[in-house]
């Protein structure tokens, strides 16, 4: 069963199929759909306040990229995770619980009373990028999920690393692929015990139960990087074709950062980094259409809502 579900009368951020691609929960694996992932949805400096609320505005799925940082003692209960692009933090600073989890949890109990399973992952939570070096983070953001344990795709850990069957859920969780996201998210789950986060990987090692995924900036493609990429080649869509069919091969998805087309003064305005700016709408519009035509799972970008209406037409 294929979905596309408009839940409120203003659509700010669309997902969208690959032609006659169906999305079912039983098939959300690499290469089955592409999402438009909302880039920094906290926030920061005066700028981004609304962006989740924009991306949970969107029919389903939709993805969601939060930073994160410890605020406070490092000694069990004197501490909490925060949404943060970089320290200092201090108490204003939201928590990843109310920040993340009391604004969704709404959405996720209405999927299981309506029993929409059919329609799940719903969201997809990124948080590949955990900032700074406390040991009381990771504890503290396990002892989150397995609260909310049943909001999440999982899947069973067996006696090796051989990808398991994914179950899914409202939400799916991805992580960085580093040591301390596999100590906490994969070393120290039990055999026959559930996963719940998954990490990045490398194109050089196939997927396994806990590297489910892969994160490349656009520089990949187009080695001169957005200021200064120029002209879409066909030289370029090569290379971006060859990296989506290489990752989708290993069994990884795949995630390209960060897609942006605006002019100079939206990024004084809007607080975005000037390194991932096309320049214009027509030079980021001719990469998002070709990002969805290759086959990418995620496209990060601080334009969701262009982002989304253009490739919806």
């Amino acid at each position: 069963m294929c979905f596309f579900e408009k839940r409120t009368g203003l659509v700010w951020c669309l997902f969208f199929l690959l032609p006659a691609t169906v999305f079912c929960a039983d098939d959300f694996g690499p290469g089955k759909r592409t999402v438009v992932e909302a880039h920094n949805c906290y926030p920061y400096r005066g700028f981004w306040a609304t962006r989740l609320d924009l991306a949970l505005s969107c029919p389903f799925p939709v993805g969601v990229e939060l930073d994160l940082l410890w605020h406070g003692a490092e000694k069990e209960g004197q501490g909490r995770i925060v949404v943060a692009h970089g320290g200092p933090v201090d108490d204003r600073d939201y928590s990843l619980e109310s920040w993340f989890f009391d604004r969704v949890r709404p959405l996720v109990e209405e999927s299981f009373a309506k029993d929409t399973a059919d329609r799940w992952p719903l969201i997809t939570l990124n948080l590949n990028d955990i900032r700074g070096h406390s040991e009381a983070l990771y504890p503290e953001l396990v002892s989150l999920i397995d609260r909310h344990g049943h909001w999440f795709c999982s899947a069973v850990k067996g006696a090796d690393d051989t990808p398991a069957s994914l179950r899914p859920a409202p939400v799916l969780l991805l992580t960085g692929g580093g040591a301390r996201e596999k100590q906490y998210f994969y070393d120290a789950v039990p055999e026959g015990g559930v996963i719940r986060a998954f990490g990045s990987g490398s194109i050089h090692e196939k997927a396994d139960n806990f590297r489910r995924w892969i994160n490349y900036p656009w520089s990949a493609v187009e080695p001169e990087g957005q200021p200064h990429a120029g002209a879409w080649t066909p030289e370029d869509a090569a290379r971006l074709q060859k990296l989506v069919e290489e990752a989708h091969q290993q069994g990884y998805w795949i995630r390209f950062y960060t897609l942006n087309g605006h002019s100079a003064v939206s990024v004084v305005r809007n607080g975005w980094s000037p390194a991932y700016n096309f320049g214009s709408p027509d030079a980021v519009r001719l990469r998002w259409t070709a990002a969805r035509d290759a086959g990418v799972d995620f496209i990060a970008t601080d334009q969701c809502v262009e982002a989304a209406a253009w490739l919806s037409r």
